[in-house]
């Protein structure tokens, strides 16, 4: 194992730390645009729609219904930039210079930072995110690289999020540990604060077959801590709720989770030709009965399959509304 000896970002400067606000972030953008509006997305890509006005104005309407649950909660809001597939492999694939790539990954900062004063008017505290995606298949963790070339890989769209005022990077849908410590070497590189999203399978462990508990604390332990905080995203909760029957300190690492509608497995999704939109109100109820497991979550949001009617029952069971 390799350690390395990082200085951590500061974590004050983060409003979802302070456990007292809760926080809404969005659900799952790139199922909505495809199920819900028809469009093709090559790629599984949403940055596209950035480059022109009428993608613009469909972004920002996505983000609106999420912005209404934190009004009618008076919570937070996490504004996760449309980016997830925003790196230069999958870019390359699209026909993304490195130049446009670059451009495409600041017009998303610029655009989230536009919804932030819209919130901000409204009195909510908002963030603006810096969306990471894996370098490869998000359900596949075959084809991995060392944490070094994780680092390398991933500065460049982080250092593009900084320059144009992210306030965090958040990688999300992790599925192996040498990744996410690259990732958040990189973001320790530019200042920007973390966030390690890890995805898990029905059996509640990663892809690869780590606990997701040891994952944590694998990246805790390569990177001094670094990285502000961990969650747990595209997967059911009845697939992760077992692995935080186990105490420790791990679980209160845990700040987010963002779960997919269905209870299919990665597999079975992958094959899936219709959308698996599951119960809105079941997905709530599951929600609920994880928070006493977990105590430092402060931020709510959804992945496949998931939209505004999800998030708002997930935030309105964790609430006790």
């Amino acid at each position: 194992m390799t350690i390395v000896d990082v200085a951590r970002p500061d974590r004050e400067d983060l409003p979802q730390l302070q456990r007292d606000t809760l926080f809404v972030t969005d659900g799952g953008l790139e199922t909505e645009l495809i199920f819900h509006d028809g469009r093709d997305l090559p790629c599984f890509a949403a940055f596209p729609l950035l480059d022109t006005l009428g993608g613009l104005a469909r972004l920002r309407r996505y983000y609106d219904g999420y912005l209404d649950i934190a009004r009618a909660h008076r919570a937070g809001f996490i504004v996760e930039t449309p980016t997830w597939r925003a790196n230069p492999d999958w870019a390359r694939q699209l026909g993304y210079s490195a130049q446009r790539l670059d451009e495409v990954n600041r017009a998303a900062v610029a655009l989230a930072r536009e919804v932030r004063a819209v919130a901000t008017a409204d009195g909510l505290t908002t963030v603006v995110s810096g969306c990471i995606g894996p370098r490869g298949d998000g359900y596949d963790p075959e084809v991995a690289m060392s944490a070094e070339e994780a680092q390398c890989y991933h500065a460049e769209q982080i250092g593009a999020f900084a320059d144009a005022g992210a306030d965090q990077v958040t990688a999300i849908t992790m599925t192996n540990t040498a990744e996410a410590i690259g990732v958040v070497r990189a973001a320790v590189g530019t200042g920007l604060a973390v966030a390690i999203s890890f995805t898990v399978e029905t059996d509640g462990r990663l892809p690869t077959g780590q606990q997701l508990s040891r994952a944590i604390e694998q990246v805790d332990a390569e990177t001094n801590s670094a990285a502000a905080y961990f969650m747990v995203n595209c997967a059911h909760p009845t697939h992760f709720r077992s692995a935080f029957d186990h105490g420790g300190e791990w679980r209160h690492r845990i700040v987010g989770v963002r779960a997919n509608a269905s209870t299919l497995s990665h597999a079975e999704l992958d094959e899936a030709t219709a959308l698996d939109e599951g119960d809105p109100a079941d997905l709530g109820a599951a929600h609920a009965a994880m928070r006493d497991r977990l105590p430092s979550v402060t931020v709510l949001g959804g992945c496949c399959g998931t939209d505004a009617r999800h998030v708002a029952a997930i935030v309105s069971a964790w609430s006790g509304d």
